[in-house]
């Protein structure tokens, strides 16, 4: 119900009035007509022969049951619509019925040209209350515009342009039937933000194309946009298309100069750019070349096709091969890889040594590669212990191990050595690159027993046998080695069987003298057991016959 159109008059406002007080009306007179109300006049613009208009009746229990309209110009009516039928939706909505729909007199119809008429409405409910309103809309009676057939044209390797063409027409109003618009102003502009590129003019049929636009990216596409408010054409229109971009084959072929790179060493790739069916070259493509997963470089190729480009290995986890690709919108099949190792960094640790008095030097160390993770596999490894005369140069491998490891691994070295400059290093492979541990020295003082004697000789059974000897040591010459241990040793007549069977030491002059009970026939020797700073040495043996 709408409240502005709801009206009392001034006699059943007097009456209302004088019954709230209680007195009874001065004057008995017909209640005034219901108010009925009509609404504004719309038309229905993808038909624009039709038009929708509200009206409703404030009565109770009453309905609107006829609405009419008519169409003028000025003071001329041009068209008498008797009956609106309502929406099966909403009673109080109303529009022409489709045998009904406005035409121009060409069409069969009764409106002279395209333009904007008057739309007045009559309205009447089903208590016989009539309401009219003139001027309750107007009547868009233009063409619709329509833009068609548009393509935003193929960009080729050789024409990189987009080449915008389409239709423009308009709907007519009433029949529906679409004439073409020539001599309007068509605006292209990019899809994706909306940046002008140009404009084109239709021709009579209403066609246009616009002139080459550069292709931006290989996802580009271009939306028409056309739009008029005159007598004749009313309303926007717009269609968009994506470019078509056509690529051309074409090879590479390329070749690193090598197929392994330590960190900070330099690749050099080069190659040709080619048609794959002649064999010419193409000049100015647009290529990146990369090692593993490094950063990618870009480059072009020169007027006969080729290219080098130099890049500097940075190993890294799960980092191999080298790759040269095209990065042109243009290019179809520009790839080519080959194999390159980059191995990772790694760290050769000494983590100790140890050089006995029995010559046998021990030396442990650890392999590690700084990248800590678990790539899933692992890797033959050469580890070598090498000894060089000054520890500065002509080192030279004394031993060697394998390792089979792909983050850290411990490992060890034992082997007979007089001592001297040592160091560890881990051999380039594949995987991880050289390391070498820092240098060591160690030794010991070598040390000899001199003039071994066993007395009585021979002797009988039971008898005490007293075996002389002398230590010495070499200080840049051989001196006395005193207050030193002594072993005395005993291997009876054919064993191999060393055993001890007195201890002692050795005096100021180095000399000592040790006693045993013998029984059976042997050889004596004295052993020196050499200290932290000495060799162990042993004397040549002395047989003695026991009778």
């Amino acid at each position: 119900m709408r409240a502005d159109l709801r009206r009392l008059s001034a006699v059943t406002l007097v009456t209302a009035l004088a019954l709230s007080a209680g007195a009874a009306p001065a004057l008995a007179e017909d209640p005034a007509p219901a108010t009925m109300g009509i609404g504004r006049a719309q038309t229905v613009d993808t038909l624009r022969g039709t038009f929708r208009v509200t009206a409703w009746t404030d009565a109770p229990q009453a309905t609107v049951t006829a609405v009419s309209a008519r169409i003028r110009r000025g003071d001329a009516v041009l068209a008498d619509l008797p009956s609106l039928v309502p929406s099966p939706s909403d009673r109080n909505v109303f529009s022409l019925p489709p045998e009904s729909t406005l035409k121009l007199t060409e069409d069969g119809g009764t409106l002279p040209a395209l333009g904007r008429y008057a739309i007045d409405v009559t309205a009447t409910d089903s208590l016989g209350n009539t309401v009219t309103r003139t001027d309750a809309g107007t009547l868009d009676f233009t063409l619709r515009p329509l833009l068609t057939r548009f393509d935003a044209g193929a960009a080729t390797w050789a024409d990189r342009n987009g080449h915008p063409t389409g239709a423009l027409a308009g709907i007519q109003p009433g029949s529906g039937d679409q004439v073409p618009l020539p001599g309007r102003s068509v605006t292209v502009e990019r899809w994706a933000d909306d940046t002008p590129l140009g404009s084109a003019v239709t021709d009579a049929d209403g066609t246009f194309a616009a002139g080459p636009v550069a292709v931006g990216t290989r996802w580009d596409a271009y939306r028409a946009v056309f739009s008029e408010n005159s007598d004749e054409v009313h309303g926007t229109a717009g269609i968009y298309d994506s470019v078509d971009i056509r690529t051309r084959k074409m090879t590479v072929a390329a070749a690193a100069d090598r197929t392994r790179a330590l960190n900070g060493e330099t690749v050099t790739i080069t190659g040709r750019v080619t048609d794959p069916v002649d064999g010419t070259p193409v000049a100015d493509e647009p290529l990146e070349a990369y090692l593993g997963n490094g950063v990618r470089k870009p480059l072009r190729s020169d007027a006969d096709g080729r290219f080098t480009v130099r890049l500097v290995a940075a190993p890294g986890p799960d980092s191999t091969g080298w790759g040269v690709q095209g990065t042109g919108m243009f290019q179809n099949g520009l790839y080519a890889s080959g194999p390159l190792a980059m191995p990772l960094d790694t760290r050769t640790t000494l983590m100790g040594y140890r050089l006995g008095g029995d010559g046998r030097l021990a030396v442990y160390g650890q392999f590690r590669s700084p990248y800590e993770h678990w790539a899933g596999y692992t890797t033959q490894q050469t580890v070598l212990l090498e000894q060089s005369p000054d520890g500065l140069t002509g080192w030279k491998k004394v031993a060697s191990t394998q390792l089979s490891t792909d983050v850290r691994r411990a490992f060890g070295f034992g082997l007979a050595s007089r001592g001297g400059w040592f160091r560890l290093r881990t051999l380039t492979s594949d995987s991880y690159a050289e390391s070498v541990s820092r240098t060591f020295h160690v030794t010991r003082t070598s040390t000899r027993v001199l003039s071994v004697d066993a007395t009585p000789e021979p002797i009988r059974k039971g008898g005490v046998v007293t075996v002389r000897g002398t230590v010495q040591h070499d200080q840049g010459g051989w001196k006395p080695l005193a207050n030193q241990p002594v072993q005395l040793r005993f291997a009876a007549w054919g064993s191999k069987t060393w055993k001890t069977v007195a201890w002692g030491h050795t005096n100021a002059a180095g000399q000592t003298a040790l006693k045993a009970r013998t029984t059976v026939d042997g050889t004596y020797t004295l052993v020196h057991v050499g200290d932290a700073s000495h060799f162990d040495s042993a004397g040549k043996g002395d047989y003695v016959d026991v009778r």
